[in-house]
């Protein structure tokens, strides 16, 4: 399987720019737009990569590294257009492999990539697999794809279950129709925001006992929606 690489900027040309090349090198390339975004869809697909801009909206590069870190150890390469030697310096001491400043050449950079991968493979041990969640009787396997609701197995498609997952993994709380997109389908998405009404209908369709009168899968009005537990 190719190395999964998770792109985080704020930038979207360069999200886009940076996704295709690595792309056309034969990564797996996922985007986020902010730090809070990343971290949300590492929890869901985890990189075996990040290339992590210092200067993000919100949560900056150096806080979002520090959670990189303690989340799953991930590799992390600083893009920045920021040359102060300090935050180089503090961003390496706070645990990041490598760092490259913008503008940049692509060929150096995909040497940056492969030099840090090639680091993390000789490591012993190697990452967990993402833990099983339980949420009430529903019960996700991330590793082995699966669902089970009261102890019934659920098919759901590749779509549905990271849909699902991203609501398990904030369980009791609200995630808007925007935080669905980014974290499942992508910053770089641009299509309509139905697409996530028609998979809560159909995840419902398969996870509720009444899928007109929803339980698990709840609408705040004008907010977004929750996954509640159900024993």
């Amino acid at each position: 399987m190719s190395p999964h690489i998770l792109v985080v900027d704020d930038d979207a040309l360069m999200r886009r720019s940076l996704g295709l090349q690595l792309e056309q090198a034969g990564y797996r390339a996922s985007t986020a737009g902010s730090a809070e975004d990343a971290l949300a869809l590492t929890q869901r697909d985890r990189p075996d990569l990040v290339l992590l801009d210092m200067g993000l909206p919100g949560m900056d590069g150096l806080d979002a590294l520090r959670l990189f870190k303690k989340q799953a150890d991930t590799p992390v390469i600083f893009v920045t257009a920021r040359r102060r030697e300090l935050d180089t310096i503090l961003g390496l001491e706070l645990g990041a492999d490598d760092y490259i400043t913008k503008p940049f050449n692509p060929d150096v950079l995909l040497a940056r990539v492969k030099a840090v991968l090639r680091r993390g493979a000789i490591q012993p041990g190697g990452q967990a697999e993402p833990g099983r969640l339980t949420v009430g009787d529903l019960e996700i396997d991330p590793a082995a794809h699966t669902v089970s609701v009261a102890g019934r197995p659920v098919e759901l498609t590749a779509r549905e279950f990271a849909v699902l997952h991203a609501l398990a993994l904030e369980a009791g709380k609200v995630l808007s129709v925007d935080d669905l997109i980014a974290r499942v389908w992508g910053a770089e998405f641009a299509g309509e925001p139905q697409v996530v009404y028609v998979h809560i209908r159909w995840l419902r369709e398969k996870i509720e006992e009444t899928p007109n009168q929803p339980s698990r899968i709840v609408n705040v009005r004008g907010v977004g929606y929750k996954l509640m537990a159900q024993e």
